[in-house]
C-alpha cells in the first residue's frame, strides 16, 4: 500500500483524498507538517488558490520539505493550482512563491474567470482508452515545457498536462469526475519510484 498525501493547507484536498482511496493500492490522506510529508511515497498538490498555497508553504517550512522529499524519490502530481506551484516559471507572476521542481512555465487563469469554467473531453496519453472528462475551473496552462517534459495533453493548441520524471502536472481536475484512471496513472509512477 503506497501513502499518498494530499497537501491539506488550501484547496480541494477532501476531493482529492476521496478519488485517490478508490484506487487500489494506494492509502491517501491530509498532510500539513513536515514530519508527515517525510513519512510518503508521493503527494498531491491540489486545486485552490496558487498565491495562498504558496505562502502557506513558505510560512509553515513545506517547501522545503516537499522538495527535499521529491529529491529523495517522492512522486508529486500538481494539479490546477497545484501545476503552477509546482512551475519553473509564472508567466504572469515571476515573483509569486513556487516549487520551481517542473520545467514549465504555466500561464495563470488562462482559459478565462470562474464564471468561463467549462468540461470537456480530452485525449491524455498514458491512459487505457485514450479521452477522459477534463474539468476546468480558472485553470493554467503550459505555456512552454524545457527539456525533459514530456506533454500528455492538449486542448485548443494549449498544453494543459505534462510529466516530468517524478513530476505530473495537470491544469483540470481529475477528481471532480468518476472516472480513475489519472490517479491510477499517478498511482503507477509512484510504483516505479
Amino acid at each position: 500500500m503506497k501513502r499518498i498525501g494530499v497537501l491539506a493547507v488550501q484547496g480541494d484536498f477532501a476531493e482529492h483524498i476521496a478519488a485517490m482511496n478508490e484506487v487500489e493500492g494506494a492509502e491517501a490522506f491530509p498532510v500539513k507538517t513536515e514530519a508527515e510529508i517525510e513519512t510518503l511515497d508521493g503527494l498531491i498538490i491540489p486545486g485552490g488558490e496558487s498565491t495562498t498555497i504558496g505562502k502557506l508553504c513558505e510560512r509553515f517550512g513545506l517547501d522545503k520539505a516537499i522538495i527535499a522529499a521529491y529529491e529523495r524519490g517522492m512522486a508529486i502530481w500538481g494539479t490546477c493550482a497545484g501545476l503552477i506551484y509546482m512551475a519553473k516559471d509564472i508567466a504572469d507572476r515571476p515573483d509569486q512563491q513556487r516549487l520551481g521542481l517542473m520545467n514549465v512555465t504555466v500561464k495563470r487563469n488562462a482559459f478565462g474567470r470562474q464564471v468561463d469554467s467549462f468540461e470537456t473531453d480530452l485525449p491524455v496519453k498514458g491512459l487505457e482508452d485514450g479521452e477522459t472528462r477534463a474539468v476546468f475551473i480558472r485553470g493554467p496552462y503550459i505555456e512552454s515545457a524545457g527539456e525533459g517534459v514530456e506533454i500528455l495533453s492538449v486542448y485548443r493548441e494549449k498544453i494543459v498536462a505534462a510529466r516530468q520524471g517524478r513530476l505530473l502536472g495537470i491544469a483540470f481536475h481529475p477528481e471532480l469526475t468518476d472516472d480513475r484512471r489519472v490517479q491510477q496513472y499517478f498511482l503507477k509512477m509512484v510504483e516505479e519510484g
